[in-house]
């Protein structure tokens, strides 16, 4: 996680975090300084009102709470692909590797030998059968040292194959732990990752940065009246929308049940306005059919928040006034979009 502190800060910050482990008996490693460097800091709401809960509780911050608490608020999404299972693997095929490598280079020793003892034999020879029996002793050595390389080939084969099977594995369990399984979008884990990352980038460049947050209208009645199967359809068309619509830098993620967000990078307001009045478009213009009995169940609408990012703010204020909009495009009757400008204006207003 990053953090945007002047040094006093950081400095107070780490000394109160220091004095609650000790307090409290808790390991001083990496992650558990983290946990409480960022509870004083504030950066997180969500974590400094669960470590308040626990404190109130008086819960025993063990080993295995710490480690909780890391992995769901501070953790990168890929900390949690078992790469130690992965790199176990990896280094029984390299063992494989090197163990053929040094058999092959006895094998090839083992021939130089008898190649040069044949060629001293050579000058020594008198009868016509001591010169069958030196070329049948270099056939035959020839024949076995063809067979040993044949063997050390097909072991780094195998072995190649095995390293490839590792990589692949290793990528997918990176992409299954930032993503929806349902949508295929990023995860919340993976949207919280990318919120932090973004509004430090735009903290340190100046470049601005938007957020939509996104919620399916009338969901609920939808799986009340269909049933989940549709509901998931529904899911998974959001996300077709998002990943047809949004360009490389910017992230879209399914934030919970029918809510999706995405995140803007380098966007304008207005950019971001336009951008989730087309979502929106989109959606509405599509029509859902029941596969299984040919029924039009008619569109789907979404009702979408927008909000810009402001450097002094924390990553949970951008989320909560785009929250603010999202609910204000509700209760003015759903299929629309609302942005904070919309709403400072209305207050204006009023």
């Amino acid at each position: 996680m990053k953090y945007a502190h002047t040094i006093d800060q950081a400095r107070d910050y780490a000394g109160l975090a220091i004095s609650m482990m000790e307090e409290h008996d808790i390991l001083p490693q990496p992650n558990n300084f983290s946990i409480w460097y960022t509870y004083f800091s504030g950066e997180s709401p969500e974590l400094k009102m669960t470590m308040d809960m626990l404190l109130d509780a008086n819960q025993a911050f063990t080993d295995e709470q710490n480690a909780s608490v890391y992995r769901k608020f501070l953790s990168s999404p890929c900390e949690a692909v078992p790469s130690h299972l992965i790199a176990q693997k990896m280094e029984v095929e390299l063992a494989a590797v090197l163990a053929a490598l040094e058999q092959a280079g006895r094998n090839a020793s083992d021939y130089e030998q008898t190649l040069e003892s044949a060629t001293g034999d050579l000058s020594k020879i008198k009868r016509s059968e001591e010169l069958t029996q030196i070329i049948g002793t270099v056939l035959d050595q020839t024949r076995a040292m063809v067979e040993k390389s044949s063997e050390v080939d097909r072991q780094l084969k195998i072995s190649a194959a095995e390293i490839t099977q590792l990589k692949d594995e290793l990528q997918t369990a990176r992409r299954e732990a930032m993503t929806d399984a349902l949508t295929g979008l990023a995860n919340r884990k993976m949207f919280d990752f990318k919120l932090r990352e973004a509004t430090q980038d735009s903290m340190e460049s100046g470049d601005p940065l938007a957020l939509l947050i996104l919620d399916l209208d009338h969901f609920k009645q939808v799986n009340d009246a269909y049933g989940h199967n549709i509901g998931d359809q529904v899911l998974k068309l959001m996300g077709v929308i998002l990943k047809e619509t949004l360009k490389g830098q910017d992230t879209a993620a399914r934030y919970g049940g029918e809510e999706f967000a995405v995140v803007l990078p380098k966007t304008q307001i207005g950019n971001a306005i336009k951008l989730a009045e087309h979502i929106r478009q989109r959606l509405a213009k599509k029509e859902m059919v029941n596969r299984k009995t040919g029924d039009n169940l008619g569109s789907i609408t979404v009702s979408v928040g927008v909000a810009a990012f402001d450097s002094k703010e924390q990553p949970a204020e951008l989320i909560e006034r785009a929250d603010r909009a999202l609910y204000a495009a509700k209760n003015g009757g759903r299929n629309r979009v609302v942005s904070e400008q919309e709403l400072k204006v209305r207050k204006l207003a009023i």
